[in-house]
């Protein structure tokens, strides 16, 4: 008897998963808990593993494939020996399941009844980001063809099927050019999937949606540079792991509490601003994946020494793909660092549905002028990108400032704050 495993509802409104890897194939006998594939969602690469004890029958989704949840996307004989479905261990192609209430065509939680939920329906192939737009766009998705692999909906077919334009037909095959290390060929084509998809789809809705712009302010660092090393120096615990990074959220903390508009996400379904109670700020953290943003939890309650450890674990386990779902989920700001190589400044780009973020930028010494004299600082240039639609110009630049100002000189960090 062949048993169907459904792609589960990994949770906090996830309506799909992307096949990143099948860690087995048809014909292969499997245990129960064994992990069977790796998902990538909005939030995180997770294992699913195996509910029955029995041989994989049948694969139902190749990688790189989008699928709803509750999408059958494997079959286990759990009363016999299984026969392949395709011969070399192939995964056999059928279409998903059709996916229950929990498809991404409902409304946010909270907002009434799901579109459909009498029924279980199809649900478009489309991403996150591609739904929250056809959302503020007022485009039935069920309505629109998709131009994308595998008739995936994109961003641009949307667009096309709003206010402004008409419901396209998909766009007409074009001729692909001869394939990698074939005679003649001059390219080298790349498929977008896995967290690298999630970023490019991520970013584009922010550009999308928030009405950014950045602005930028220099910081003298000498004080936390010294402050840093005395630390080290002195053979504190944590002290090791102590950066740059630490200082800045705990800089953060108090100018949040004056400006909590800064702290706050804009619902595009209702037109509000939420403002966060919690702070809870974001680390864009670079990995061989591409970037993925850990969160540090009640950053206001976690003294200085303390953040820095908790910064070292994230970061090792956002390199080593470890994170927790929970690690990368409830973030309230966000902050990214560009490291030693970070140039002279950048324009970060808001992690939608926040309304901020900050850059922080290489601390190197440079010439300044100090009481009229032309003097060695260590210095960096701190960029901070806002969502217009809620926080004003005026109001950016001084929170900014707060923040250098607690940067430049540490007096307010007392023993207790420091841990």
């Amino acid at each position: 008897m062949a048993f169907e495993v459904k792609l589960p509802d990994i949770g906090e409104g996830v309506a799909e998963g992307e096949i990143i890897r099948w860690l087995v194939k048809a014909g292969d006998a499997v245990r129960e808990d064994q992990p069977l594939v790796e998902v990538m969602t909005d939030k995180a690469t997770v294992e699913i593993p195996s509910p029955r004890t029995g041989t994989i029958a049948a694969l139902h989704a190749e990688a790189g494939k989008v699928v709803p949840v509750g999408s059958v996307i494997v079959s286990i004989e759990v009363g016999g020996v299984a026969k392949p479905a395709a011969a070399g261990g192939a995964a056999a192609h059928t279409a998903p399941a059709p996916a229950a209430a929990a498809s991404a065509t409902q409304a946010p939680a909270g907002r009434g009844p799901a579109y459909g939920s009498m029924a279980p329906v199809e649900t478009p192939s489309a991403a996150p980001a591609v739904r929250a737009l056809a959302r503020q766009l007022g485009v039935s998705l069920e309505q629109v063809r998709g131009s994308g692999p595998n008739g995936r909906i994109t961003t641009d077919d949307v667009k096309r099927a709003g206010p402004s334009g008409t419901t396209a037909p998909a766009a007409a095959p074009s001729l692909r050019p001869a394939a990698p290390g074939a005679s003649g060929a001059d390219e080298q084509r790349i498929p977008v999937r896995g967290l690298r998809r999630r970023i490019a789809e991520h970013m584009r809705h922010s550009l999308d949606t928030a009405a950014h712009f950045t602005f930028v302010g220099e910081c003298d660092m000498s004080a936390v540079v010294a402050h840093r090393n005395a630390l080290r120096q002195g053979g504190r615990q944590n002290a090791a792991a102590l950066t740059y990074m630490a200082y800045i959220l705990k800089a953060l903390v108090e100018p949040i509490r004056k400006y909590p508009l800064l702290n706050a996400s804009f619902d595009d379904w209702t037109h509000e601003i939420v403002l966060k109670r919690s702070l809870h700020i974001g680390m864009a953290a670079a990995t061989s994946e591409g970037l993925t943003v850990p969160v540090v939890r009640d950053v206001d309650r976690l003294p200085l020494l303390g953040l820095a450890a908790e910064v070292q674990r994230l970061a090792q386990a956002a390199r080593n793909q470890r994170l927790k779902l929970e690690e990368l989920q409830g973030g309230t700001f966000t902050v990214t660092s560009t490291g030693a190589k970070g140039g002279l400044l950048a324009t970060p780009i808001i992690h939608h549905p926040q309304v901020a973020i900050l850059g922080v930028h290489e601390v190197k010494k440079r010439a300044v002028v100090v009481d009229d004299q032309v003097v060695a600082r260590e210095t960096t240039n701190l960029s901070l990108s806002l969502d217009h639609r809620v926080v004003d110009g005026a109001v950016g630049a001084e929170f900014l400032y707060e923040v250098i100002a607690r940067l430049e000189d540490l007096s307010w960090l007392t023993p207790a704050e420091i841990g």
